[in-house]
């Protein structure tokens, strides 16, 4: 679980229920983020309701800090639980790609690259 995830509500507030739906998707990110750097992970979370005169806009916007990167999503739609959702999404794919570059390899690709030296040398 990421212990670090700072929320903050601008023109709303963040109800308990709210937060706790956001730690619950944002505290699964974890897996996606290579084991060495888990405990460096901070996420930052905005939460922006504006209303314009005819509908109301919810904004989330989160900032995850790496140890090699800085990883931002941001979504807006009528409903704030979606935009989490959306977001978490959209960090969620960014985060796959940086595991697959700062990681460690994965067994697997450990092995076919050892195959290809020893096919290159015969």
């Amino acid at each position: 679980m990421i212990e670090h995830i700072d929320i903050k509500g601008v023109h709303t507030v963040a109800t308990p229920n709210l937060k706790k739906y956001i730690n619950r998707k944002f505290g699964r990110l974890d897996r996606f983020v290579p084991k060495a750097d888990r405990s460096a992970v901070r996420v930052e979370i905005a939460l922006v309701e504006t209303k314009h005169e005819a509908a109301k806009q919810c904004h989330a916007r989160a900032t995850i800090h790496l140890p090699h990167a800085v990883i931002n999503a941001e979504e807006a739609t009528v409903n704030i639980f979606a935009a989490v959702d959306i977001v978490e999404a959209k960090l969620r794919n960014q985060l796959v790609r940086y595991k697959e570059t700062h990681g460690t390899p994965r067994l697997d690709q450990r092995l076919l690259r050892r195959l290809k030296r020893v096919s290159t040398e015969v």
